[in-house]
């Protein structure tokens, strides 16, 4: 998506450890207008796959998971990195390494939200490792739940997320793809 790749050239900064920092305008602070393009364009993408739930985990990826799902019309779950006390005991659990946050979190969905009948497009602004994107798709497994796709706003094509979900089977579908990024070269996209 052009206009992604444009956006995160204008706008995203690069960091040591491989940070980009794109909060400016995907995941601290949003832009509304921009993420409903980000939307259209996951809903052109999987339109015609059934698509009746979107799965993300919380909080960066609920605001591209709400934003896309005003185009297929159907709920958005997001996968809570920690029991609540009102979620109770009735629920689908993973574990999930935060690459990000230097953590391991243990994602929870309730059984009321995920279940068999359910086709499942899992979304999340960043694809690298893909621990987040496999630990959704087992909790969709627990569920009886089908995933008919992986979709990440940005991917780390350098890093082996993408490649280990494509070679499990799942379609993974990114928006932008860095081939490579530093501070001092800044960012190259994948052709």
């Amino acid at each position: 998506m052009k206009l992604l790749e444009e956006r995160i050239r204008k706008d995203g900064k690069v960091y040591a450890g491989d940070v980009l920092k794109v909060d400016s305008f995907l995941n601290h602070q949003i832009d509304v207008d921009f993420l409903c393009e980000v939307g259209k364009e996951f809903y052109h993408i999987y339109k015609d796959c059934g698509v009746n739930k979107i799965l993300t985990v919380e909080a960066s990826g609920i605001g591209v998971a709400c934003l896309t799902a005003q185009y297929f019309h159907c709920p958005a779950v997001f996968a809570k990195k920690s029991k609540t006390s009102n979620i109770g005991n009735d629920f689908w659990s993973a574990k999930a390494h935060s690459y990000t946050h230097g953590t391991d979190n243990t994602l929870i969905v309730s059984k009321s939200y995920l279940g068999k009948g359910d086709r499942v497009l899992i979304l999340d602004d960043f694809l690298a490792n893909g621990c987040a994107a496999t630990a959704m798709a087992e909790l969709c497994e627990q569920a009886g739940a089908a995933v008919v796709g992986v979709g990440a706003v940005i991917e780390k094509a350098y890093q082996k997320g993408g490649d280990a979900l494509r070679k499990s089977g799942f379609r993974v579908e990114s928006l932008a793809r860095i081939a490579s990024m530093s501070p001092e070269d800044g960012i190259r996209f994948c052709e």
